[in-house]
């Protein structure tokens, strides 16, 4: 029996937790198609946009055809019902697969780009996610995004939304989008506006510029984790810096490949990483737009990198210890981890 034989046999059984999810980028064709009925329209344009995504094989040739096909799908959720109708999707498919404990990104700033009432939709996804919650055993708590090339007050607008639902399961402020147009360094204010209203921090880094954009993240912004951060292999100063600060990398295999990040899963510095002492937690970015999950992202992982069942263990703590959550709360989750972890292993013979 293989290393990776028994690493995929055990991913299934392990009680997972995710921190770098969209949910705009989570809702799957068969949602999309529950949606356009629902309104009595948009079935044909729908149809459409879901068969060029699977003509494509769900890849990008640019980073921005990416970003243009995110916001498509995000023209689809018209209204408060729609995003709640996504989060009880998203936390079924979750629980499937024995995801525990999740953090949800909700692009608060293309919600304001659309000019939908923010706190309505988010009213609507709260009250959604409690309710399925408690039927499917499983925790959410939500980022709010901003498009960092939409500018400093658009990102401050979002981060104030944010700051007003801390007591709604809003943990986290990041910025996501193209990197260039929105350098780290233009938000460092409004980060430290963040942290001082008691907020977590994160943000996309080291996706579509080079490890300078990861460095910009953690020194200037002071980010608690970085979403991608591929370019900082690059980097010996990036891949010390994180290592100092204990910054994890939430890594998106599949995702940079559908994208050009990467042009093979083999290129992804999954090893550098963990040779170099990086936490690294693995992740599904946007499962529906990529045509992944959680636990088929540990699959690609374990498969292409060879990973032990004691280091899919490791991946699966260090989500746990990246979570923005208490320690108490941190601590349960580690002893369901091991827990399940003693009760898959092999009995010795």
């Amino acid at each position: 029996m293989s290393l990776v034989f028994d690493s995929c046999s055990l991913i299934g059984q392990l009680p997972k937790v995710e921190l770098h999810l969209h949910l705009e980028g989570s809702i799957r064709p068969a949602t999309l198609r529950e949606m356009a009925r629902r309104k009595g329209r948009l079935q044909q344009e729908t149809e459409s946009w879901i068969g060029e995504r699977e003509g494509q094989g769900f890849r990008y040739p640019q980073f921005t055809d990416f970003l243009n096909a995110f916001k498509l799908l995000s023209i689809l959720l018209e209204a408060p019902a729609d995003y709640a109708l996504a989060t009880v999707r998203l936390m079924e498919e979750l629980s499937a697969q024995k995801v525990r404990y999740a953090e949800v990104t909700l692009s608060a700033g293309v919600v304001l780009w659309k000019q939908q009432p923010l706190e309505a939709v988010y009213e609507a996804i709260a009250e959604a996610a409690s309710e399925a919650a408690s039927r499917l055993g499983l925790q959410v708590n939500w980022i709010f995004d901003a498009i960092r090339h939409f500018g400093v007050e658009h990102a401050r607008e979002v981060m104030r939304f944010a700051a007003r639902f801390r007591d709604r399961r809003v943990v986290a402020f990041g910025i996501g989008g193209d990197e260039e147009r929105g350098p780290a360094r233009l938000f460092a204010d409004v980060y430290r506006e963040a942290r001082d209203l008691g907020l977590h921090t994160t943000a996309h880094a080291g996706e579509s510029a080079g490890p300078e954009s990861v460095r910009e993240a953690v020194e200037l912004l002071g980010a608690e984790r970085i979403g991608h951060a591929t370019s900082a292999a690059r980097d010996p100063a990036a891949l010390a810096l994180l290592v100092e600060r204990q910054i994890p990398v939430e890594a998106c295999l599949t995702s940079n490949l559908a994208t050009g990040v990467i042009t093979r899963l083999e290129d992804y510095p999954l090893r550098r990483f963990l040779e170099a002492g990086v936490p690294v937690t693995l992740n599904s970015d946007d499962p529906a737009l990529f045509a992944t999950s959680l636990e088929q992202e540990m699959i690609v992982a374990a498969e292409t990198f060879g990973l032990s069942p004691a280091e899919i263990l490791q991946f699966a703590g260090e989500a746990i210890r990246g979570a923005f959550l208490p320690e108490g709360a941190q601590a349960a989750l580690r002893a369901e981890l091991y827990e399940a972890a003693a009760l898959a292993s092999p009995a010795p013979s």
